[in-house]
């Protein structure tokens, strides 16, 4: 089983969203875990960020959220970043924002 680490600030953002998000995207990253594929809905490739890193997707009664990850790591899922979406394409500085967090994981997990 694979271990996950987040980003400190990602950590702090997936304990700012509201409880059935939260839930959702553990499930989904144990899943991950188990070394399932995920497909859409639920991930899909975010290679504006970079080479390996998608996005966990979930929607709700009050949104969409998503969170950046990548999975081919060998110390783990990385996750890098989760946010409330606002608009129908992820805005620049959310993906400017996850490559600077993976430069730092990739630092502190060579």
């Amino acid at each position: 089983m694979k271990v996950v680490l987040f980003h400190p600030k990602a950590l702090e953002e997936f304990r700012e969203l509201p409880k059935p998000v939260r839930s959702a995207f553990g499930e989904l990253l144990r899943i991950l875990q188990e070394g399932i594929a995920l497909g859409m809905p639920a991930s899909r490739p975010m290679p504006s960020v970079a080479q390996g890193v998608d996005e966990l997707r979930v929607k709700d009664a009050s949104g969409h959220y998503r969170a950046f990850y990548l999975k081919k790591s060998s110390a783990g899922i990385l996750v890098l970043r989760a946010f409330h979406k606002k608009t129908p394409e992820t805005p620049p500085s959310e993906i400017r924002l996850a490559r600077k967090r993976l430069q730092e994981l990739i630092d502190e997990n060579p």
